[in-house]
C-alpha cells in the first residue's frame, strides 16, 4: 500500500511539474487599439523546444481599421522585414511571402479577436538579439519588444 501511495504522489508531482514547465513556455500578450504590447520583453527557458504566444486584441476596432500581428525575427532584420511588409501591404497581410527571416508570425487580428503560434527554439541562440514587433502599417516603430532564451 505505501509503494502505491508513493507511486501515486510520484505520478502527480510529475504532472505537476510537465504542466509548470509547459506554462513557462507559453507567453500571452495583448495589443488594443493603441499602437502597444501589454509587454516589451518576452523571455522563455532555453529548456522549453517550442514556445508558444498567445496574442488576443483587447480593442474594439476591425483589423482593416486597427489590426496588429506578432512577429518574431532577429533584430538586425526588423527593419527589412517592416520594409518588405509595406511593400505586401494588406493584401499581403503585411508580411512578404515565405520570408526566411521571419522565425514566427500570427495573422493579424482586430478587436477581440485571438490567435496564436507555436514555433521550435531549437534554432534560436541565447546569445542573439531577437525581437517581436507587429508589421501592420509600420506599426513596428514603435510596436516591438525583445525576446529572448534565458538560461
Amino acid at each position: 500500500m505505501k509503494t502505491m501511495k508513493r507511486l501515486a504522489a510520484t505520478l502527480v508531482t510529475a504532472i505537476i511539474s510537465q504542466a509548470a514547465f509547459a506554462n513557462e513556455c507559453t507567453v500571452d500578450v495583448e495589443a488594443g487599439d493603441a499602437l502597444s504590447f501589454n509587454t516589451t520583453k518576452i523571455e522563455i527557458p532555453a529548456s522549453c523546444a517550442n514556445a508558444t504566444i498567445n496574442f488576443k486584441h483587447t480593442g474594439r476596432l476591425p483589423a482593416a481599421a486597427m489590426g496588429h500581428n506578432w512577429v518574431l525575427a532577429k533584430t538586425a532584420d526588423l527593419q527589412p522585414i517592416q520594409n518588405d511588409g509595406n511593400v505586401a501591404g494588406a493584401a499581403g497581410g503585411y508580411l512578404k511571402a515565405d520570408d526566411p527571416r521571419v522565425i514566427a508570425a500570427t495573422a493579424i487580428i482586430g478587436g477581440g479577436e485571438s490567435t496564436s503560434v507555436t514555433f521550435a527554439t531549437g534554432g534560436l541562440n541565447a546569445g542573439d538579439a531577437y525581437s517581436f514587433f507587429c508589421t501592420v502599417m509600420s506599426h513596428s516603430v514603435v510596436m516591438k519588444g525583445t525576446f529572448a532564451l534565458k538560461g
